[in-house]
């Protein structure tokens, strides 16, 4: 027990009064024959001194009390600044030292929040996207200044009616906003054309679903990509053509000298080669114009039986699991092409040709269509790469096999995952929309600019 504690103070005050009181009754006992009115006596003049002594115990504890108290009703109410000045060294100085300690901490804590929350709003405010925070309500609960200068001339947007601030801007962005979706769409500003990305996103804020609107400018990062892809073809191109030019250049030559020898036979065989040259150089080019020039898919119904059992003939699979009984709705020509392309694969891939498998199955509303082979599988940076247009890790590949598979995908309102298997191999899945979808995607793809 320490000497200071309360506990410590209560025993010594105990044992003074105790000491007291029998002092005081010895000595009226010596002036009254009867103990009772000794007693009597005691009482009376002990208990004023009493009440003193406890009062002045009781009342620094019952201050402090206090004091904390109302410090901690002031915490709660967000103000954080009360300390109070502690000198007792019992428990209760403890409780106080304790509270001013958490007086300090939250000071902190709101200091360092506040310094975050001014950097991130000084990152949002210059941020280059232009930021919209709507209420349930349609009105604009914030927006920086990006936003303010894209849709509302600079000015303030905070309350606004941002229906009333789509009615003012360009029908493409009105037009955009329909979507619901992630989307690009174009607007002239100063007499240039203008590329912009637009997403939206719906969360909770104070249990209110709030809408999040935010427009990218994309000019000059499509430009910069615009200009990269081509620089890019046109060193895949120029490879591929002096590949050809330079053998046939040396075959002209060893044919012009073979037919002024009179040697015939060697010349059909420099003939045959040039052939095969242009052949393939020609195959090249078609390539790269089919991808330039995909068709607008022509969706009907067709039955994966009859669809698969065709797919067979050009490259072994095995099927994996029976297909749905209903009917697939895309362009048949274009994913049977897709899937020769993603089969080819599997069969260059490595692995066993019987370990090539074909699933087609139902999730929901969409249809799956799983090419799954058991070769090396992909790297982290080849599965990132894998899709871009002119990306090989072929050392003859174009590089459009699976960049022509994704543009036949989203042509139909579907998309392309490639994913390492677990026991080895690669899994490529195809998922395309229903009927009722795809048609929904398809005016959705006509709507947009």
């Amino acid at each position: 027990m320490r000497i200071f504690s309360l506990e410590g103070k209560l025993a010594a005050a105990l044992t003074f009064w105790s000491l007291l009181t029998s002092v005081v009754l010895a000595l009226w006992l010596q002036w009254f024959d009867s103990a009772a009115w000794a007693i009597a006596a005691s009482v009376l003049v002990l208990v004023l001194p009493a009440l003193i002594l406890a009062r002045h115990l009781a009342s620094p504890v019952a201050a402090l009390i206090r004091a904390v108290s109302g410090s901690v009703s002031a915490f709660g109410d967000g103000d954080f600044s009360f300390s109070i000045r502690n000198t007792r060294r019992d428990e209760v100085g403890d409780l106080v030292a304790a509270h001013n300690e958490l007086g300090r901490v939250l000071r902190e804590q709101r200091q360092n929040l506040f310094q975050r929350e001014l950097l991130l709003d000084t990152v949002v405010q210059n941020t280059p996207t232009a930021m919209i925070l709507i209420e349930p309500g349609g009105h604009v609960v914030y927006a920086n200044l990006a936003a303010r200068g894209l849709l509302n001339s600079g000015r303030t947007m905070n309350g606004a009616d941002f229906n009333v601030i789509v009615a003012e801007a360009a029908p493409q962005f009105s037009e955009a906003l329909n979507l619901g979706t992630d989307v690009l769409f174009n607007i002239e500003i100063d007499h240039e054309e203008e590329t912009f990305h637009l997403s939206q996103r719906q969360f909770k804020l104070q249990g209110r679903t709030h809408r999040m609107v935010m427009l990218r400018r994309m000019t000059r990062e499509l430009s910069r990509q615009e200009v990269a892809t081509w620089k890019k073809v046109i060193r895949v191109v120029s490879h591929e053509l002096n590949n050809s030019l330079a053998p046939i250049r040396s075959l002209s030559h060893s044919g012009r000298e073979l037919a002024r020898r009179g040697d015939l036979d060697r010349l059909e065989r420099v003939f045959d080669t040039i052939e095969e040259r242009a052949r393939h150089l020609g195959s090249f080019v078609q390539g790269y114009a089919h991808f330039a020039k995909l068709p607008v898919p022509q969706r009907s119904t067709v039955e994966w039986l009859p669809f698969l059992a065709a797919l067979g003939q050009h490259s072994p699979f095995r099927l994996a699991g029976p297909p749905p009984t209903t009917a697939g709705w895309f362009d048949r020509g274009q994913i049977e092409q897709l899937l020769i392309n993603l089969l080819k694969n599997a069969v260059e891939s490595g692995g066993a040709v019987e370990d090539i498998e074909l699933a087609v199955t139902l999730h929901g509303r969409d249809v799956r269509i799983e090419v799954r082979d058991r070769g090396p599988g992909m790297s982290e940076t080849v599965l990132a790469n894998a899709v871009l247009p002119f990306y090989s890790t072929k050392r003859s590949g174009s590089g459009l096999g699976l960049a022509l598979a994704r543009e036949i995908a989203e042509a139909h309102g579907g998309r392309l995952q490639l994913a390492n298997r677990p026991a080895g191999g690669l899994q490529v899945t195809l998922i395309l929309a229903q009927a009722e979808d795809a048609a929904r995607s398809q005016a959705k793809g006509n709507a947009a600019p």
